[in-house]
């Protein structure tokens, strides 16, 4: 029998406290509870109902508990990885933040071209992963889909079913609007998705039933605040006293 990740569902009262600590560091190992697709076995997220109406995006570093004020929010992470890096490595502390909104975006681990293959694997794999295990703890969730040029189409598309509602960002890609567009275009052919969440603004270019949500300029705010004292802050809890 597949074990599950959330140890306190799935161990019998007999087992000890070494134990159970013992399956907990294994499965955060393995991950390999959920369904996988394609030549890198990448989790399954699913094709779920989502009302494009109701998207308005709120940032992960603004999540807090009992966030009734927020509760219809979808929450992004396009971000810097390293602030929400915690979503992977410890997703049962992030759930029961994220469960109370009203949908997710699986996390944008970051693609960059330069990367060897292996680690852009890996940020798609965790992107997938993520999705999946908020899924299986009832949220509703939108595939975020990153790519990195041709080389990337073997998997950057997995763990995707074809009619899901999907989101991309335009933030910053204009010097890179020619290989963004490619990739939107192959994205459409293999996903068929029947809506787009874009961050930013949607490129002339881009067809699909794209709705469009202006970002949250965080390179502005460190360019205000300086990046020494925006670290302060973000440390110290004080910028982001909800997170």
């Amino acid at each position: 029998m597949k074990e599950k990740y959330e140890v306190d569902n799935n161990l019998t009262q007999e087992k000890t406290e070494y134990e159970k600590e013992k399956l907990t560091k294994k499965l955060k190992l393995v991950r390999n509870e959920f369904k996988t697709v394609g030549k890198y076995g990448m989790p399954l997220i699913k094709k779920q109902e989502i009302n494009l109406e109701k998207i308005d995006l709120w940032n992960y570093t603004k999540t807090k508990l009992n966030d009734g004020d927020n509760k219809n929010k979808t929450i992004h992470f396009f971000t810097y990885d390293w602030l929400f890096e915690n979503v992977y490595e410890k997703p049962e502390l992030a759930m029961e933040k994220l469960k109370q909104y009203y949908a997710v975006l699986s996390p944008e681990f970051s693609l960059y071209w330069d990367m060897p293959k292996a680690l852009q694997i890996f940020s798609t794999f965790k992107n997938r992963w993520c999705g999946a295990f908020f899924q299986k703890h009832g949220m509703k969730v939108i595939p975020t889909v990153c790519c990195a040029g041709d080389d990337s189409y073997d998997f950057c598309f997995d763990g995707i079913e074809q009619g899901s509602v999907v989101a991309v960002s335009t933030y910053c890609r204009e010097e890179y609007k020619h290989e963004f567009m490619k990739s939107y275009n192959k994205m459409l052919e293999v996903i068929k998705p029947t809506g787009i969440i874009c961050y930013g603004t949607p490129f002339d270019e881009m067809t699909g039933n794209i709705k469009a949500i202006s970002p949250f300029d965080q390179e502005e705010l460190i360019a205000k605040m300086g990046f020494e004292n925006y670290m302060k802050k973000y440390i110290s809890g004080e910028l982001y006293p909800t997170r």
